[in-house]
Parts: C-alpha cells; structure tokens; sequence
C-alpha cells in the first residue's frame, strides 16, 4: 500500500478554495507517472559479405638522428668505401674492426672528461650486470683499447690500421651530420717521426682528390701538456677580462677547460678569439721543430694548407699536430664546416694503460663526404654494364635458365635477368632498354632439345646451340666483364 503524503498548510480564509487541488496534487501516486520511453538506436548489422574494419597498426619510426641509407644513395657510400679500401691498400694499411659498444670507462678516460662527448653527446647504457657501457662516438679510443688488448706492441712497428664504421653521438640533427654517422679510420701506431704526421694527411689529400673533392688543410700545433699548461694560464688571464663578452657555455668552459674557448663558433665568442694569445708562441722547441717539419713535408707534397693558430680539436688526447680537412667550393671559397679532422696522439696509449706508443691518425666523415659529393654533382659509383640477359620461357625453361645463370656467372661473365616476368616480349624489351647486346633464351623446346638460343640483339640474329657448348660459343662473341670464379684444375 502507498501511505498518503500530506502536507500541513497554514491556511487562511481565502485558501479553502485552493485546498482540494493541493489535494489532489499531493495524493497522485507513483505508479500513475508513465515512464519516459527511450528511443534505442539500431546498430546496423554487418552484412554477410562486408569484413569488420581492421584497426590501424602504426608502423614505428626511424630514431630522430638516424635514418635509412636508400639503394639510391648506396652508390655514393659505395664509392667512399671502396676509395677508402683503394687508399689503404695503396698506403700499406690494414684492415681492423672493433665492437659498437665499449666500456663507458675507455672514452671518458681517452675522450676527456670535460668534453661535450662525453657530457653531453654520448649514449651510454648499464647492462643486465651493472656496468656501464656506450655506444663509441669515436674509434681512435676504441682502436688504441685493441691495440693494447691484443698484444700489437710486439709486432713489428709501425702499425698500419684502418676501420670503417657507424660512430654514435647524441648531437642536434643538421645537413650532414647525424646521430649514428659514418667514419673511416686511418691510423698510424708507434711512430713519431713528422713524416707520419705528413703520410696521414697525404693520404687523406689524396682520398679527396680521388673523391672528386677539392680541399685545403687547416693545421696547427697544441704541443705537449706542459707547453699547453703554460698557454692555458695565459690564455685564462686574458679571458677573465672579456668574460661577460663570452656566451654561458664559454663563462663555464673558462673554469672546466679553457682550450674548449678557441672551439667556440658563436658570433660573439669568435670576436673575442680574434685578439686572444696564440698557442704556437707558447710551444717548446721540441714542438717547434716536429711542427715546422710537418709543414716542410707540406711544401714538398704541395698540398695546400693554412696555419690556423685557434684549431685546438675537441678531444682531449691530441698532442703537437692537429688539422682539419675543409672543402673548397668551385668559387674557391671554403665550407664552413669540416669533412674530417685529425692529429696526433702520443701519450693516449699509456693513459689506456698501454705502453708509451706515439700515433697519428684522421677520421674522414663519411655522411658529409657524401653530401659534398652530391653538391659538387660527383658521378657515384655504378655497376658494370651486363655482358648477357638470360631469359626463359615457360616452368621447365625458367627452371633450366636459372641453372645457366648460375654456370654462365661463375664464367666470369656479368648478368641480368628477371626471372618474375614470363613474357618473352617484356624480358627483350628490358634487355633492349639496358643495352645489352647479347640475350640466352631457354624456353620448352630448348629444354627437350638440350639447347640454347643466342640472340644478337643490335642485329636480331638468332643461333641455336648446344646447352653443354654455350659458353665455349659465348667466348667467341662476347667480352667478357670479370674473371670466372671456377678453378682452373692443375
């Protein structure tokens, strides 16, 4: 039962009239109210025929920093390599690799502490033991950590070595320069004599020149720790009375590591430099005669250079020489940035805790090589025009021709075919469109007849042959590109 709900009105006279609506509005009971009705929407059934929409999978992207080296550019880095390769072999060097990931220890002892590769540009990480690791940003550490590792002062000296590879450095992506990028590596170990110095510059010259690329040597000396010991105190005195002149890096560099001044590219910072005491007057003789030698070797091998009093380099273990590599434009004017750096090392190897082993090395960046070569409209390396199309009809030909491939291959000769397409038209009009003069056709006939057909593609002449006499044909007609891979029995 529904109890009434009254509800207690003072009333006045006048309101007798208004009792029995109030009454009767008080007294309506729940159950009569009509509930509201909801108006439901039909989701429309899927048809048979209509599949459920698939959710979108996103692909992920290539780390800022880093990117794909595409088959179109892969001729350019082609062409850097195998100038590299040519170089070292031409200079007697020899080829050595080194893991991606390396001890944090080795670089921030090599490298320097008070660095920005190692403050700000290095990837480290701690393994699944605790230890911490990085990725190298740069590969005369990790060469010089082989060279003690395994023992190289006992073979015969100097050592002649050469790397390529990706380095790492956590750097603000710009034209040519790249978080993971490209170097290759060329170092001399146990010699200090200036012609070591000049051997490593001419051939990083001579890599250039044979590049396509037109360049000058900026080169200084940073001499010795006590030579630049006394610099460093002269230098701090003179920067102390500029230092509001200096940007924030530069106030913190003065204290830190004052070499790292003379780094410095903003506007504000390069004026002050101007007018700043020059480390070469603070040089000992010792590094005043390897210096002046190094340019004699210079003079002799004309190689255009420019002594640049502020070039310090930016890594902590360079001693006397340094230089860097910049190209000239064909307005004889220079790039603003360099293709690569290099110098000399003495006291590295002992810090490594090594022998006391004097080197001299230079890293060639390859990413902006490759950018300098695009600018200056370089011709990349390209493939060797094939000798021959093999092409093939139906499945036992298709079968039969790649069989050829492979004999006619290791003959010595070079190849194309495209063994997804099967109309004999398209596979002539692709050998027509490359060029090449000669096409092997095998198609079910020939398959049953133990055959081949020699086509002249200029001509359209046409010769049958046996399958087990093509080549000694072939021989006869086309030259041949390389050398066959088969050994010749004794």
């Amino acid at each position: 039962m529904t109890k009434k709900i009254t509800k207690k009105v003072d009333k006045k006279p006048e309101d007798k009239k208004s009792d029995k609506k109030l009454d009767k509005k008080v007294d309506k009971k729940p159950e009569d109210k009509k509930p509201e009705k909801k108006t439901e929407v039909k989701k429309p059934e899927p048809q048979e025929d209509q599949e459920p929409k698939k959710k979108k999978i996103r692909t992920p992207q290539t780390v800022r920093g880093m990117r794909d080296i595409l088959p179109e550019d892969e001729p350019y880095w082609r062409k850097c390599y195998e100038t590299a390769q040519k170089i070292a072999d031409d200079f007697g060097f020899m080829r050595i690799e080194t893991p991606l990931v390396e001890p944090e220890e080795l670089f921030v002892r090599a490298v320097g502490k008070v660095t920005d590769i190692v403050e700000k540009e290095m990837y480290t990480l701690l393994d699944r033991d605790e230890k911490k690791l990085a990725l190298r940003p740069e590969a005369t550490a990790s060469l010089c950590r082989a060279f003690i590792n395994n023992g190289m002062f006992n073979r015969p000296q100097p050592q002649k070595l050469w790397l390529w590879g990706p380095m790492f450095r956590y750097d603000r992506p710009q034209a040519g320069r790249y978080r993971q990028f490209y170097q290759a590596d060329f170092e001399i170990i146990g010699d200090d004599s200036p012609a070591t110095d000049a051997q490593i510059i001419l051939l990083t010259y001579q890599f250039f020149k044979e590049l396509g690329i037109e360049t000058r040597v900026n080169i200084n000396s940073i001499g010795l720790p006590d030579d630049r010991a006394r610099y460093k105190m002269e230098l701090v005195q003179w920067y102390r009375q500029r230092k509001k002149e200096l940007c924030d890096n530069c106030q913190k560099r003065l204290v830190r590591n004052p070499l790292r001044l003379l780094d410095c590219k903003e506007e504000q910072c390069a004026e002050v430099r101007e007018e700043a005491p020059q480390i070469i007057d603070w040089l000992s003789d010792d590094s005043k005669k390897h210096f002046t030698e190094v340019l004699e070797y210079l003079d002799e091998l004309e190689i255009p250079y420019f002594v640049d009093t502020f070039l310090v380099r930016g890594l902590d273990y360079y001693t006397k020489t340094v230089f860097e590599f910049l190209a000239v434009d064909d307005d004889s004017e220079l790039s603003q940035s360099s293709l690569c750096g290099g110098g000399r090392y003495d006291l590295l190897m002992e810090q490594l805790g090594g022998k006391e082993t004097a080197a001299c090395g230079v890293a060639p960046g390859i990413d902006r090589i490759v950018l300098a070569m695009k600018d200056r409209g370089v011709k990349p390396w390209s493939a060797p025009k094939p000798d021959l199309f093999v092409a093939q009809l139906g499945k036992q030909g298709k079968r039969r021709a790649l069989a050829l491939y492979n004999n006619l291959r290791d003959a010595g000769y070079v190849l194309d075919a495209n063994f997804a397409k099967d109309a004999l038209k398209t596979q002539l009009d692709i050998a027509n469109e490359k060029e090449i003069p000669y096409v092997v056709l095998v198609g079910q006939k020939e398959v049953m007849d133990n055959t081949v057909i020699i086509r002249d593609m200029e001509s359209g002449n046409q010769e049958v042959v046996d399958f087990d006499k093509i080549i000694p044909e072939l021989k006869k007609k086309v030259k041949k590109t390389r050398k066959s891979t088969k050994k010749t029995k004794k």
